[in-house]
């Protein structure tokens, strides 16, 4: 029944899948990261950003996003993204699709954890002369990093099955390769089945690992 899988490259395909979901979740956590501090900062015209950044990224179909990265820099501005091999600049473009569309969910995901950080203790680091930078790297964020660590995984887990949208662009992942294989053979069942169970076996370990690692590392008020 899966002796059609020779014939394709299912583990090069899911290994795509890992990579675009790992330098995606990097960039998206940085950059959500800083989003976060715009949007609880001091600075109004940054709050201003923060938030009209991730009312609007959210509401945005990924699709669209990632079809722009590759139609609209692509195409059209002729943004190379410092390759000249177009596999290479569609899958740092789907990566940089990925990172702009779920940073405002990792956003998002870091301001509830900041909301849980006691304001007394931003007060009490404020009085004793630390700066807004200060009292944010040192006294908020790690407190809110580790009660966003659920929430973080959840992120995380739609991330990775976010990825497939990478193969509207032509990006060599686990739903390119699905489609190739639907086309291919008389075996939808037996397709959907591998292709579903891959996704499984990275979306269910790190749903349990970061579950496990967010009860260890939570704030006891």
């Amino acid at each position: 029944m899966f002796d059609f899988l020779d014939k394709y490259d299912v583990l090069g395909a899911f290994w795509t899948t890992v990579q675009l979901t790992l330098l995606s979740a990097v960039g998206s956590l940085v950059w959500g990261t800083l989003l976060a501090a715009m949007r609880v900062g001091p600075v109004p015209l940054m709050r201003g950003f923060g938030t009209a950044y991730v009312n609007i990224v959210r509401n945005i179909p990924l699709t669209v996003i990632i079809l722009f990265a590759s139609l609209g820099l692509s195409n059209t501005l002729g943004v190379t993204m410092g390759s000249d091999k177009v596999d290479t600049t569609n899958f740092r473009l789907a990566v940089l699709g990925l990172i702009v569309y779920t940073s405002a969910f990792v956003c998002e995901a870091i301001r509830a954890g900041i909301n849980t950080v006691p304001v007394g203790q931003a007060e009490a680091a404020r009085a004793i002369g630390l700066s807004f930078t200060q009292v944010l790297g040192l006294v908020v964020l790690p407190q809110a990093f580790r009660a966003a660590v659920g929430p973080l995984a959840n992120v995380l887990i739609a991330l990775t099955k976010n990825t497939t949208v990478a193969a509207a662009i032509g990006v060599a992942e686990a739903a390119l390769l699905m489609k190739q294989m639907v086309e291919n053979e008389a075996q939808l069942l037996a397709i959907s089945a591998v292709i579903a169970f891959g996704f499984c076996c990275l979306t269910l370990p790190t749903g349990l690992i970061l579950g496990w690692v967010g009860k260890k590392v939570a704030v006891k008020r």
